[in-house]
């Protein structure tokens, strides 16, 4: 999908497309802009109906933000600034200060995401979900798929999903899913891009080889040591090579994907291999100092986690915890149950057990927590592998403070 979670919020406010807009922040909360809509236009009756008449000059702009928030999308238009995903919204305020800054809406975003999955399945069967905004399909047996090289099916299901979502995607076309992956990059927006057997050297080689997903900061860094900038570059060494400058594993994947090789199959169900919550925080929190508040964040993040866990049907009972301190330094722990949970109380009681094995003296500035080794909730049940959770539990012991600071 074409900068998704941006394009789900233009259908709420068209008064802003073409405009550099950001989404992240924050979390939307429709009561506060309604209150501050009526507070600023008392003679007009506000409703969550009308939000595509708010006035251009209501909606905030990034310039002067300050704080930790992180840019989750943006428009087109901020991205020809250079603002993208993951970029602190400060830093994006410097390269646009312009842009329009909308908190997320996850809620919305997990809508949309049904909607279009739902038209892709009905037009091809055999689909890979890959999260919220993107999915693998293998239209091999589709009839008429293969017409114009898959061309005329790829605009069959941009126009279905466009006319009943208004939303666009991009579609790549190619042999195999990494190619694929790639090529679904080449025309963005609303664009589609085949690649035959026979285009590898033509439209492959000449790219970065960050280009290949798999392919990180890391490994360009170490890659570039050795004059490999491009996947051409990197297809012009042996695979005994790479396997000896980066690994076995690691060295022969790199040889293949050169070489456009993947032999992955569409997987149409996957299991997920944990459910995590994280924030990052405004400013700075000490663990003696603003325990009280931090306190408030842990219960809150494992609320989140439990609600999860029970939304999608799961129970853990690997728990963790992940910090990062004020120089960026991350660790986590975690630890595992006899048995499994899913309960918030329960959840926050393994999670402080971690915290006891981690610096608090510290200031910290991101705080998670993590549950693993699922398994599916109704297995659990049929299994009677239930075992109380304390789930009446309060939230009494104190988790941040003196008391679990090391000595």
């Amino acid at each position: 999908m074409d900068a998704f979670y941006a394009s789900v919020e233009l259908l709420r406010y068209p008064q802003l497309k073409g405009l550099p807009v950001v989404i992240g922040g924050g979390r939307r909360r429709i009561d506060d802009m309604l209150a501050r809509l009526r507070e600023a236009h008392p003679d007009y009756e506000w409703s969550e109906d009308k939000l595509h008449e708010i006035p251009l000059d209501f909606f905030p702009r990034i310039a002067g933000y300050t704080g930790r928030g992180v840019i989750t999308t943006a428009t087109y238009a901020a991205r020809q600034f250079g603002v993208g995903s993951a970029m602190g919204v400060m830093k994006a305020a410097k390269l646009c200060p312009d842009a329009i800054l909308l908190p997320v809406d996850f809620d919305q975003y997990r809508h949309y995401s049904q909607r279009f999955k739902s038209i892709i399945t009905d037009i091809a069967p055999l689909m890979e979900n890959r999260g919220v905004d993107e999915v693998y399909i293998d239209f091999t047996d589709v009839p008429g798929g293969q017409r114009e090289g898959g061309r005329v099916l790829a605009r069959l299901i941009q126009k279905a999903i466009f006319d009943d979502t208004g939303l666009t995607c991009s579609v790549g076309v190619a042999p195999n899913k990494l190619l694929a992956k790639m090529a679904s990059e080449f025309n963005k927006p609303n664009g589609i891009s085949i690649v035959e057997p026979d285009d590898l050297e033509t439209m492959i080689w000449p790219l970065p080889c960050r280009k290949v997903n798999g392919i990180g900061p890391k490994a360009e860094a170490k890659l570039a040591q050795h004059d490999i900038h491009t996947i051409g570059d990197l297809a012009q060494h042996d695979r005994l090579w790479l396997m000896q400058h980066f690994g076995k594993s690691y060295g022969a994947w790199l040889h293949d994907a050169a070489h456009g090789k993947d032999d992955r199959p569409i997987e149409t169900e996957s299991e997920p291999v944990s459910i995590s919550r994280e924030t990052t925080f405004e400013q700075d929190l000490h663990a003696v100092r603003d325990r009280e508040a931090l306190s408030a964040i842990f219960t809150k993040l494992c609320e989140q986690v439990a609600a999860d866990l029970q939304r999608k049907g799961y129970v853990g009972k690997t728990i963790g915890i992940k910090l990062r301190y004020d120089n960026f330094q991350s660790v986590t722990r975690d630890q595992t149950l006899d048995h499994h949970i899913h309960q918030a109380t329960a959840i926050r009681q393994a999670a402080g057990q971690c915290l006891k094995r981690v610096d608090l003296t510290r200031r910290l500035r991101l705080f998670g927590v993590r549950v693993g080794s699922l398994m599916k909730l109704e297995d659990w049940q049929a299994q009677g592998l239930r075992k109380e959770e304390t789930s009446n539990q309060p939230y009494t012991e104190s988790l941040f403070g003196d008391d679990i600071a090391p000595k």
